[in-house]
């Protein structure tokens, strides 16, 4: 167990914080419990890259890795971020502010194989100049593909960054399209 410092946005000082890393199609993705759900699903090149990510997420938590505390939930996850399964399931707990947490919510509803664009996420959270803002609420999403991120686009359709690069966003959303 190892332990790492806090921003204000996320899971409070010495919450235990359960992860283990898995094969997917779009790479590693590490995913991380606390007692409440999960807390994160990060995909990443390298098990180190996604466990740097998850560090600087929750830098005053208590992670632990620990493959037999996620047995359960570790393929259904992967089974999610695969395409194979159109749901998950699982409880989640996104650490977030009260912003970042309505557009989550927003993004939530958006169906898959769906692109809107940043400004229709401000306007379905009633806060329509507040476009930049979800864009970065986007980039601080904790839970990639159950907070469907990859499927916001720039107004005029174009892609735009994506956390977790560009190339990941258009093979997940082209896998969408095609299904």
């Amino acid at each position: 167990m190892i332990l790492w410092g806090r921003p204000a946005n996320v899971a409070a000082m010495n919450t235990h914080i359960h992860f283990d890393i898995g094969s997917s199609t779009i790479g590693q993705v590490l995913v991380a419990l606390t007692d409440k759900g999960i807390c994160a699903i990060l995909p990443g090149d390298s098990p180190r890259a996604v466990i740097r990510e998850l560090r600087a997420r929750f830098p005053s938590a208590l992670l632990e890795r620990n493959a037999a505390r996620l047995v359960r939930v570790m393929p259904r996850v992967i089974a999610f971020v695969d395409g194979r399964s159109t749901t998950l399931a699982e409880p989640l707990d996104p650490a977030g502010t009260e912003f970042q947490q309505r557009v989550w919510r927003a993004l939530r509803d958006v169906p898959s194989g769906k692109t809107v664009s940043y400004a229709e996420i401000a306007r379905r959270i009633e806060a329509p100049t507040s476009f930049r803002a979800v864009a970065q609420a986007c980039g601080a999403n904790p839970l990639a593909l159950a907070i469907p991120c990859h499927r916001v686009v720039r107004h005029d359709g174009a892609l735009s960054g994506y956390r977790w690069g560009v190339a990941r966003k258009r093979a997940l959303l082209e896998r969408e399209a095609a299904r």
